[in-house]
């Protein structure tokens, strides 16, 4: 197991090596010339030459990656061209609450979605299933975006009970307070998907001819679904929650625009815009570990499930 672990952190840190190089790339091939973006139409041909230079844009693509990626290994990301902070500082006052966004929408996602789908699969053809297939269907269907809006509108506006913006005062109540509606507006439509995946996966276990031997030895219902079917069933949910970590990092810039929340998300889309390529390049590379160290952790959490998944992996 020490072997796999190892092997997939090694391929974790190749991944994330060349999805910064090839972002680097796309953000440096990006339209307009960024010296000319950040001192404006008054600069000369000179100060534009020099902050090319300060920024390392006038040498080669290969040579600007390699600098970059030497850099980040002794943990220097750059500097903020607004605020000439480090940008390691800028997105580490950032980072946690993108974290917390994302955690708990996966939370939610999980929490009610694998419930949900367990006992679809028991009550099969049931009045509860269909109900269940309804709303699943339902939720994965309207876009996140749509859901924070509405949800704005409805429990901040119009009942007045959790806030529509910012990211609260601090304190465990308040970021709870705030993390509520951005959480489920990112999460609900993973609710839906991982209640379909949870059933289908069941339907398949209970129908085993482990579940008949079990059955067989006069085992009680609940006790083979918790112990035996459960566990299988529910392997395929942490590689796709893995998989949807990225999605709702996507989702997470939406939800944090719309609620005005401090994170990722929108340090990125105000940095794009403000064509500050530092912080653009810092966020892209938190973005690019998070999702990539998700994904490696729910394979390791898979393969010590069911170490089937492992060996299918070598």
């Amino acid at each position: 197991m020490l072997g796999y672990i190892f092997r997939r952190i090694c391929l974790g840190v190749t991944v994330l090596i060349l999805a910064v190089s090839t972002l680097y790339v796309l953000v440096q091939l990006a339209p307009g010339d960024p010296a000319s973006a950040m001192l404006g139409p008054r600069a000369t041909p000179a100060i534009k030459a020099e902050f090319a230079e300060r920024l390392g844009l006038d040498q080669p693509m290969p040579v600007q990656i390699v600098k970059y990626l030497g850099a980040v290994v002794q943990g220097d990301l750059g500097t903020d061209l607004r605020s000439r902070l480090p940008v390691r500082d800028v997105l580490m006052a950032h980072l946690p609450h993108t974290v917390h966004l994302v955690a708990a929408a996966m939370l939610l996602a999980a929490g009610l979605g694998i419930p949900l789908g367990c006992l679809a699969a028991v009550h099969r053809n049931s009045v509860f299933d269909r109900l269940i297939g309804v709303l699943s269907v339902s939720v994965i269907a309207v876009p996140s975006v749509i859901i924070a809006i509405y949800g704005m509108l409805l429990f901040s506006a119009h009942l007045g009970w959790l806030p529509a913006i910012g990211a609260g005062e601090g304190g465990l109540w308040s970021t709870l307070h705030h993390l509520i509606m951005p959480a489920v507006a990112v999460g609900i439509g993973w609710v839906g998907y991982l209640a379909r995946l949870v059933r289908a996966s069941m339907i398949e276990v209970l129908s085993a001819n482990y579940i008949r031997n079990a059955r067989s030895f006069g085992l009680t219902e609940p006790r083979i679904i918790s112990r035996y079917a459960l566990r299988v069933a529910v392997a395929p949910t942490v590689t796709v929650l893995g998989v949807g970590a990225g999605y709702m990092l996507g989702s997470a810039v939406f939800a944090e625009i719309v609620f005005a929340r401090p994170g990722i998300g929108k340090l990125m889309y105000d940095a794009v815009i403000l064509r500050n390529y530092p912080v653009t390049l810092g966020a892209v590379l938190a973005s690019s570990a998070l999702l990539i160290a998700a994904t490696t952790a729910a394979d390791i959490l898979n393969a010590i499930i069911d170490p089937r998944f492992k060996e299918s992996q070598e």
